[in-house]
């Protein structure tokens, strides 16, 4: 017991990388998990944004510019903070991520604050999360929007090898399918956390019997 509780204070107090503010648009040529959460809308609106990849490019743009036409805003293809809130239902995050070291603290702070919380397939919310809502809501407090399924989350920022893991780093596993359907949270010191289907939101350690095996990448979206 002493041991978990000296990891969790140990979490709120590690180093971070820094990474960059947003402008005010998002348009061609930007990249992230912002640009895969527009894709994916667009998408479900029947706009046609091809693969949710998080790369703003010519299919993104077209159907930006397609749902611009449609709601009556000038169709030039740039998601301003107009277009941002027709399509997406709220204002704009201020950031793309909080650019200082806090930005990468209250990832893991967030995260934490919820051990223990039920699992619920298809939870979204602190009543019960699903392992992919669960790190979609965490980021969501910083400003990062990620996608809904954790084979979408996969598709999306930059790869990270096992070995240059980061706090705030996410995770990825192979569970009831092949390829990734487990997503979580790197905490630091061989950890992560994540919903689990037995415990909840729960912190586990990426060398176990069980999750060994079935980890199968990692991504840096922030």
């Amino acid at each position: 017991m002493h041991k978990v509780f000296g990891f969790i204070v140990f979490c709120f107090f590690f180093g971070a990388i820094s990474f960059a503010h947003a402008a005010g648009t998002y348009q061609s040529g930007d990249q992230g998990p912002e640009v895969a959460a527009i894709q994916t809308q667009l998408n479900n609106l029947g706009y046609k944004a091809g693969n949710v990849d998080g790369d703003f490019g010519e299919l993104t743009t077209n159907a930006v510019k397609a749902f611009q036409k449609a709601r009556g805003i000038e169709a030039d293809g740039i998601v301003s903070a107009e277009t941002y809130r027709a399509l997406i239902g709220r204002e704009m995050p201020v950031s793309r991520g909080d650019g200082s070291t806090s930005g990468l603290r209250r990832v893991v702070q967030t995260a934490l604050r919820y051990v223990g919380v039920p699992y619920a397939f298809g939870g979204t919310t602190p009543n019960g999360f699903d392992c992919s809502g669960f790190a979609r809501f965490v980021f969501a407090q910083i400003g990062i929007y990620l996608p809904r399924m954790a084979d979408e989350q996969f598709a999306i920022g930059r790869t990270v090898s096992y070995q240059n893991l980061q706090p705030g780093d996410m995770v990825y596993f192979s569970t009831y399918t092949s390829g990734p359907s487990h997503s979580g949270i790197y905490i630091g010191e061989g950890k992560f956390i994540s919903a689990t289907t037995s415990r909840g939101v729960a912190i586990d350690s990426l060398d176990s019997s069980y999750w060994g095996p079935r980890y199968v990448g990692a991504r840096r979206v922030m």
